[in-house]
């Protein structure tokens, strides 16, 4: 680790999952490079002041556009060296997103969810039967719930049906979902992206706030709070990621975000993008 660079691991689920990211104090040189000798998500910093961030993020092999863990990573170290705002604005490739602290977690603002009920056959995919639903704040979504946390967890994905699956709905990507989990989580999901360049996804923002728009559309969202907790159950990769929420006339309006904590040893691997 170079001393430059602090490396935290987003959303993780008690001690271990979630995603590692490699914070840059600086975006001098080039990227691409020190990225390559990094974590698999290395984000810099362009500029900081106390209520703005400005941020580069690289994979390994390419520079991503944003990355919410990326994100979550940077302000969690920005705020532990400096003073800044409980509510940031933050610039990634091009576009400014909203970031707020709330009880010592990072959330962004993923916007307001959209939720339509739709007809497929779900039998490709191992799913026949299960009611399901799209949704969007940007990209459209299958989202599909099963029976209990055990059947979330053996669900077995395959790449190619998902994809065809995801074609034939104009959705991008596919969420399963099943209400409770571990640890006294209201919602245990998993995320699924052929058509996004992967199979299952550790840490995916965007995706649970389209699945927090269905369960308001379905009324199991939480009547006495406006947060929620959910656990995102890749195998082998468990995270554990924060909601908080507003129905509107529109729809809900979701931020996302949770936990990074400091993480010794850095490694080189490859993840996807969420």
């Amino acid at each position: 680790m170079t001393s430059d660079m602090a490396v935290y691991r987003t959303f993780p689920s008690a001690d271990h999952g979630g995603k590692r990211v490699a914070v840059f104090a600086d975006a001098a040189g080039d990227l691409q490079q020190r990225a390559a000798l990094g974590e698999p998500l290395s984000v810099f910093v362009e500029g900081a002041d106390v209520g703005t961030l400005q941020l580069r993020v690289y994979t390994p092999v390419r520079e991503k556009r944003s990355s919410d863990s990326a994100a979550v990573a940077a302000l969690t170290w920005l705020s532990s060296t400096q003073s800044v705002s409980d509510l940031m604005q933050v610039e990634m490739g091009g576009e400014t997103f909203s970031a707020q602290l709330c009880g010592g977690e990072w959330l962004l603002r993923q916007g307001v969810v959209t939720v339509e009920d739709v007809a497929a056959d779900l039998s490709p995919i191992g799913l026949a039967g299960r009611p399901m639903w799209t949704a969007r704040t940007e990209r459209p979504n299958l989202v599909v719930e099963v029976t209990d946390l055990a059947a979330l967890d053996a669900y077995t994905p395959d790449a190619d049906a998902i994809s065809a699956l995801n074609r034939a709905t104009g959705t991008t990507g596919l969420i399963v979902f099943t209400p409770g989990g571990p640890n006294r989580a209201d919602v245990s999901f998993r995320a699924f992206g052929p058509l996004k360049g992967f199979v299952e996804d550790a840490a995916s923002s965007n995706m649970l706030a389209c699945l927090v728009g269905v369960l308001g559309r379905i009324g199991h969202l939480p009547t006495d709070t406006n947060l929620l907790t959910a656990a995102q159950r890749m195998p082998g990769a468990p995270s554990r990621l924060t909601v908080q929420f507003d129905v509107t006339r529109d729809g809900v309006e979701v931020w996302v975000g949770g936990r990074a904590t400091a993480w010794p040893q850095p490694t080189v691997s490859s993840v996807s993008d969420d």
